[in-house]
């Protein structure tokens, strides 16, 4: 199973629309993680369109239109991976720790908010993934997203894809 993940895409505040190389993976994607601050609901719409299956939550920056149409948490099972997906989950320090607290019941936790990629597993073994953002890179040298398989219930080959400046 191929896996996509996105976080704060901010359309159309930090871009027109997502990069072409993030919806060449989402088309060839069988899972679209997003874990919110979309911003407006007309990207909800077209990621709808176009993935497969889509699981996605709202963040900070997500009006009520996202809000009423979105969770604050997703839980799944992915061919026996038990995903979680949140936006926020607190400052860095000790972030492991409070995650495999709150989602200690998961494999796999991908969250947003930061803009910052993060991959950790926490005590436990719960996996943190955070994709950063491919619209708006903050402080970082790239706008990112992931890619992931899932293969027996298992995460592999979790690869993080720079995306080239925008224009």
């Amino acid at each position: 199973m191929r896996l996509v993940v996105t976080a704060d895409t901010h359309v159309p505040k930090r871009a027109r629309d997502l990069p072409e190389q993030l919806w060449a993976a989402i088309d060839a994607a069988d899972v679209v993680l997003h874990a919110g601050d979309w911003v407006d609901v007309a990207l909800l719409d077209a990621l709808q369109r176009r993935a497969r299956r889509l699981v996605g939550v709202y963040g900070n920056n997500d009006g009520p239109e996202l809000r009423a149409r979105l969770p604050e948490v997703a839980r799944v099972d992915l061919a026996g991976l038990r995903v979680a997906v949140v936006h926020e989950t607190g400052p860095s320090a000790r972030r492991e720790e409070r995650c495999a607290a709150a989602y200690g019941d998961c494999d796999l936790l991908v969250f947003g908010h930061s803009h910052i990629p993060w991959d950790s597993v926490a005590p436990g073994g719960l996996r943190l993934l955070n994709p950063g953002s491919p619209t708006d890179r903050r402080r970082q040298p790239y706008a990112t997203y992931l890619t992931a398989e899932v293969v027996a219930g298992r995460l592999g080959r979790v690869e993080l894809h720079r995306l080239p400046p925008r224009r």
